[in-house]
């Protein structure tokens, strides 16, 4: 995918107001979640950060993002989790686990509402999806991909990131394996509606990753695509871009769903 103009990062180290309190949910040092309220908020926004599953990367890039949703009116938990590199990096399946548990910590909270929608970025698109079919989902509104990694044997192939699939996956060996358990292409249809928001100009996670699960798991008429032909990576996350609008309308669909026939569905 050819660049078409110049990529702004300036989301990625924007400041933005601290979050309202920060829970815990596991003895590691990551395993913490941001809360942001919203007075009169009747849905939690999970928001899954990005950064390829890399330690680089952490969740304070999205503060920005989480403060807007907030303003909007809903109440978002920003979780954090196990990454890959650095003095105690990881690999799957632990940042899969910790994702997974602190959805249940948060669906447990009394002070958050138990309406709840995921919306994940980039590597957190990946994890926003595979989470939808755990146990731990059930009754989750839906979930938004910002430019996912949803396809993973796709961005190992094309060694996105200098490799950060393999990275992630702890070797290179794994892409031709059957029912890797990571790869949300493996897993199929999910049980509660995706709606997928992608750049076309998008140099970090090419627009293919994202049609290729929706053309191999998408359910007619639940799941959708959007393509925005100016947006890059960083746009989709970014409350100052032109995507905003964009990302927020996704959200917006899902709460308006209620669920309802959802609410025991499997996994």
């Amino acid at each position: 995918m050819v660049q078409t103009g110049p990529v702004s990062r300036d989301v990625l180290s924007r400041s933005a107001r601290e979050p309202d309190r920060s829970v815990r949910f596991g003895p590691a040092t990551s395993q913490v979640y941001d809360v942001w309220s919203a007075p009169g908020a009747d849905v939690t926004v999970v928001l899954l950060h990005g950064g390829f599953w890399r330690a680089e990367w952490d969740r304070t890039h999205l503060r920005p993002m989480a403060a807007a949703l907030a303003d909007a009116g809903y109440a978002v938990a920003l979780p954090e989790y196990r990454r890959t590199g650095g003095p105690h990096g990881v690999t799957w399946p632990e940042p899969g686990d910790d994702v997974a548990m602190a959805l249940e910590a948060i669906r447990a909270d009394a002070r958050l509402p138990a309406r709840t929608v995921l919306v994940g970025h980039s590597a957190g698109g990946h994890l926003a999806v595979w989470l939808l079919h755990r146990p731990e989902a059930v009754g989750v509104l839906g979930a938004v991909s910002l430019a996912g990694c949803l396809d993973l044997r796709l961005v190992g192939r094309l060694r996105l990131d200098e490799g950060a699939a393999d990275d992630l996956m702890g070797g290179t060996d794994w892409v031709d394996a059957p029912d890797l358990g990571a790869d949300p292409c493996d897993l199929g249809a999910t049980p509660a509606p995706v709606h997928i928001v992608h750049g076309e100009a998008d140099a970090q996670v090419p627009l293919e990753v994202s049609r290729s699960w929706f053309a191999r798991c998408g359910t007619t008429g639940r799941d959708t695509l959007t393509v925005l032909p100016e947006a890059d990576h960083f746009d989709l996350v970014d409350p100052q871009s032109g995507a905003w609008q964009t990302v927020l309308d996704q959200v917006m669909v899902l709460v308006g769903d209620d669920g309802a026939d959802r609410e025991e569905a499997a996994p």
